[in-house]
């Protein structure tokens, strides 16, 4: 299982995107969409500046360690929504605080109500519990009933990402027929005179 596109976008939403380094709420230098030197290049040090190609290339990279801690650390297979939860936690909480975790010791022995209240333990600083009780919600809560929030409290949910608009394959435009000569024996008509001011013989 991968991190959904839905997934994908509610996560940045709660994480921010901020092009030049920063603190975060706890003092770490943060950079990106909750890029920090843990998580590997670049290493974050004030002055640091990403372009926005740079920032979207980090997080690509960043996110896949996530995904990878959270299908080794649970057991047991997720519906998608709660997938998404749990990688936004995790890339919220770090890999190894992740795997040790209550919630995850819930979830493979199969308390789902469990390990959702276990969620709500990571509540440090206070300005993270509204990130987590949204956390909690998409955990709970399938795509087809809501979509998920950046916050709780939030006045709308994340929109779903467009799906992508491809343009036609070769092999399906349509190619312009070539008119081929007339028949010999062909009443002379806007064939014959477009025929002859291409340079063709005229027909008896």
């Amino acid at each position: 299982m991968d991190l959904s596109a839905i997934g994908k976008a509610v996560l940045i939403a709660r994480e921010g995107r901020r092009l030049h380094a920063y603190r975060d709420s706890v003092g770490v230098w943060t950079i990106g969409i909750g890029h920090t030197s843990a998580a590997g290049p670049p290493l974050v040090t004030p002055g640091l500046v990403l372009t926005p190609a740079e920032c979207d290339a980090v997080f690509d990279r960043d996110v896949v360690r996530f995904v990878a801690a959270v299908r080794a650390a649970v057991t047991r297979p997720l519906p998608q929504h709660g997938f998404d939860a749990l990688v936004s936690l995790c890339f919220n909480i770090g890999p190894a605080a992740f795997g040790r975790s209550t919630l995850v010791r819930r979830l493979n022995a199969g308390d789902d109500d469990g390990a959702a209240q276990a969620m709500m333990m990571w509540d440090r600083p206070a300005a993270l519990i509204p990130r987590r009780g949204a956390e909690q919600d998409q955990f709970r809560t399938p795509y087809a009933q809501a979509l998920p929030r950046a916050r709780r409290g939030d006045p709308a949910p994340i929109a779903a990402p467009a799906a992508p608009r491809f343009a036609p394959s070769a092999a399906r435009r349509t190619v312009p027929r070539v008119a081929s000569a007339a028949p010999a024996g062909t009443a002379p008509g806007w064939f014959a005179r477009v025929w002859t001011a291409l340079g063709g013989r005229p027909r008896a």
